[in-house]
């Protein structure tokens, strides 16, 4: 025979104030993104030397002990947000070279573009103005930016050059320093948009963009093939 429960006011107060009081569970997998996500936030606002790991624990929603759990360091956190944020683009660059078809003016463009889409125009970006300003008093990440984007960013860079001239599309050229150039618009691009729009005299990037692809190629082509 069954029972009747029957369940007052009281009770279901007292139920609702017991769940409030249960811990929330979090998924443990989910923390270190978090982690990442806030010190990408506060790198970008207040630059690596200013962010605390207190900041970024307190931007997390967590205590600094749950921090240490995942990250030792304010310098590994950092190179987590690498690893994270930027790392899986290049990869995805590196695979369509791999897999590309088409020319090599075309290639570079798409290369460049994808840089931007994916990386200058997000908040990624202003982790790239932070190494400018910011890598004399942090060696230790710079050098890890430096073997893990900057060293596989030229590598990208000089395969489709190379190819370009391989195939004569391009003209004969020092390459390293060719790459140097190619970077070096896109930097400013990044320092702009974290610094100097500030001041009023902003850039639009998509057509800064087409600007300095259009002399780019043009530069590049033979001079028997330019228009």
């Amino acid at each position: 025979m069954e029972h009747a429960v029957s369940c007052t006011s009281a009770d279901i107060a007292d139920l609702a104030n017991a769940t409030e009081r249960l811990p929330r569970r979090r998924r443990k997998d989910a923390r270190p993104s978090e982690l990442t996500a806030a010190a990408l936030d506060l790198f970008v606002e207040k630059g690596f030397a200013a962010t605390r790991l207190d900041d970024i624990a307190a931007r997390a929603g967590v205590s600094k002990g749950t921090l240490y759990l995942y990250f030792d360091s304010k310098e590994t956190l950092f190179k987590a947000v690498i690893a994270e944020g930027i790392v899986p683009a290049l990869a995805a660059a590196e695979q369509q070279l791999a897999d590309y078809q088409g020319s090599a003016a075309a290639l570079l463009r798409s290369l460049l573009l994808g840089w931007w889409q994916q990386i200058g125009s997000t908040r990624m970006g202003g982790v790239v103005k932070l190494i400018i300003s910011e890598s004399r008093n942090f060696p230790d990440v710079a050098q890890y930016y430096h073997d893990h984007v900057i060293v596989r960013g030229r590598s990208l860079l000089r395969s489709a050059l190379r190819r370009g001239i391989d195939n004569g599309e391009f003209r004969k050229m020092d390459v390293e320093s060719c790459i140097d150039v190619i970077i070096a618009p896109l930097l400013m691009l990044i320092i702009w948009r974290y610094s100097f729009c500030f001041c009023g005299n902003d850039i639009q990037p998509d057509a800064y963009i087409d600007t300095h692809f259009d002399l780019l190629i043009n530069g590049l082509m033979p001079p028997e093939a330019r228009t």
